[in-house]
C-alpha cells in the first residue's frame, strides 16, 4: 500500500460530474470549495495484498452474521438501544426470513496500512454512502490514467446481478421505489439513490421514484402511497431504519411491514434486520464471540477496558455516521464513561499518508466482498470534510 501523486486531468470537475459524482467539492466553514474528489494523489497496491483484504473482508461479513443471529437468539437488543417490543419483533422475524427478503450491500471500514493485519473500525449496513465515487469515476479515472491496470471493483456488475437474482423475492406488478430525503443538501444520497436506481434497471426491474417526505398514508387502504396515490410494495430507501421507528408514521411501517411472503403491505430495503449490523454495539458483541481476533478491535459497551490506559480508546454512539459524536481519548486520559449509549473501542490511530489520514471502505455486495473506496481526512476523525481517494492495482 503505497501513495502517489499524481497531477489532476484536465477539467476533472466536469468529468467525474457526467460520470454521477455531482458533488467533486466540498464547502468548508470558512466558505471555500476544496474538492471532495481527489485526484491529485493515489494508492497503490499489489494483488496479493487485495486478495488478503477480500479475504478479510469476507470472514468480517460472515462473523458479523454470526453475531446478528447471537444477538437474536440471546435477546441481546438492549445493548443495541432497541427497547421497543414491536421493533424487536420486526427485527426478529426478519432476521429469521432473511432468505426472503432482497438485501443488496454494506461497506466495512476498516484500520489498514499495507503493514499487519486490517482491523475493523465500523460496520456501515443499512445506508451506506461514497458508492457513486468507488464505482464508477474511479474505475473510469483508472482506465485513463492507467490503461491496462486493475483496481478492486466489481461493484457495479455485483449490483446489477444483485438485483437481477433477487428480482423474484419483490411483488409482482409494481415498481421498486427509490427515495432518499429531501433534506440531503449535499446530493450525494440523492446520487447514491440514482445510482442504485440504475443498477437495477439494468437488471430489468421496473423502477420509480420518490422522497422520503413524498411518502404518503392512505387512511381507507391502510396503506403508504406515491405522490399519484399509487400503492407503494417495495422500496429501496436511502434513511436509517432507527429514523424509520421512531418518526411520525413509525407505527404504520411496523404496521404495514413486508418481512417475507407478502404478508404485509411494503417491502423496505434494506430489510430490518440490518438493524443489528449498523449498530456499533455490533463491535463490543464482536469483541465478546471472537475475543483476540487478529482483525478485530477490544469493544466494550460499559465503560474502555485492559489495555485502555495504555493504549487509549474511541468512544462511539450506538448510532450516527459520519464520525458525528465520536470522541478520541488518547492513553492516560480518565476511563470514565460517556453519559449516552457508547461503545468503546480501542484506539488505533489512523495511519498517515503524507499528512493525511487514511481509512479503506471495503464494499460488500450480496455477502460477498466486492470493491474498494478510500477516503483521507486531516483529522484523526472521518469526518463530513473527508475526500475521497482513487486506487489502482499495479
Amino acid at each position: 500500500m503505497e501513495r502517489r501523486t499524481i497531477r489532476p486531468r484536465p477539467d476533472w470537475q466536469r468529468t467525474v460530474e457526467e460520470q454521477g459524482l455531482i458533488y467533486p467539492l466540498t464547502r468548508y466553514p470558512d466558505d471555500s470549495l476544496r474538492p471532495y474528489w481527489d485526484e491529485s494523489a493515489y494508492y497503490v497496491f499489489s494483488l496479493p495484498e487485495v486478495e488478503a483484504l477480500e479475504e478479510v473482508v469476507g470472514e468480517l461479513h460472515h462473523m458479523c452474521l454470526a453475531a446478528a443471529a447471537h444477538i437474536v437468539a440471546a435477546d441481546r437488543f438492549a445493548d443495541l438501544g432497541i427497547t421497543d417490543p414491536r421493533v424487536v419483533r420486526a427485527v426478529t422475524e426478519a432476521w429469521h426470513r432473511r432468505a426472503e427478503l432482497p438485501s443488496v450491500y454494506g461497506r466495512f471500514d476498516l484500520r489498514h496500512d499495507g503493514t499487519g493485519p486490517a482491523k475493523l473500525l465500523e460496520y456501515n449496513a443499512d445506508t451506506p454512502t461514497s458508492l457513486v465515487e468507488a464505482a464508477s469515476p474511479q474505475w473510469y479515472w483508472m482506465e485513463e490514467r492507467f490503461p491496462g491496470a486493475d483496481q478492486w471493483n466489481s461493484l457495479h456488475e455485483r449490483l446489477v446481478d444483485a438485483w437481477r437474482k433477487q428480482a423474484a423475492l419483490l411483488p409482482p406488478g409494481n415498481p421498486l421505489y427509490f427515495a432518499h430525503s429531501s433534506e440531503d443538501e449535499l446530493g450525494e444520497d440523492l446520487m447514491t439513490v440514482a445510482y442504485l436506481k440504475e443498477t437495477a434497471e439494468q437488471a430489468g426491474l421496473e423502477t420509480d421514484w420518490i422522497s422520503m417526505e413524498e411518502i404518503g398514508w392512505d387512511r381507507l387502504s391502510g396503506r403508504f402511497v406515491d405522490n399519484r396515490l399509487r400503492f407503494i410494495r417495495s422500496l429501496f430507501k436511502l434513511y436509517p431504519w432507527e429514523w424509520l421507528t421512531t418518526d411520525r408514521f413509525a407505527g404504520h411501517v411496523l404496521d404495514t411491514l413486508d418481512n417475507g411472503g407478502g404478508t404485509g403491505s411494503t417491502l423496505w430495503i434494506e430489510p430490518a434486520w440490518k438493524m443489528l449490523l449498523s449498530n456499533k454495539a455490533l463491535l463490543a458483541i464482536l469483541w465478546e464471540l471472537y475475543p483476540g481476533h487478529p482483525n478485530l478491535l477490544p469493544a466494550h459497551l460499559d465503560g474502555p477496558r485492559g489495555t485502555a490506559a495504555t493504549t487509549g480508546w474511541v468512544a462511539k454512539p450506538l448510532l450516527g455516521r459520519e464520525g458525528a459524536g465520536v470522541t478520541i481519548h488518547p492513553p492516560g486520559t480518565d476511563p470514565a464513561p460517556r453519559p449516552e449509549a457508547c461503545c468503546y473501542q480501542e484506539l488505533a490511530p489512523l495511519p498517515v499518508f503524507d499528512g493525511n489520514h487514511v481509512v479503506l471502505g471495503a464494499w460488500v455486495v450480496e455477502d460477498e466482498p466486492a470493491g474498494l473506496g478510500i477516503r483521507e481526512s486531516s483529522g484523526p476523525v472521518t469526518d463530513e470534510y473527508a475526500r475521497f481517494v482513487p486506487h489502482v492495482i499495479l
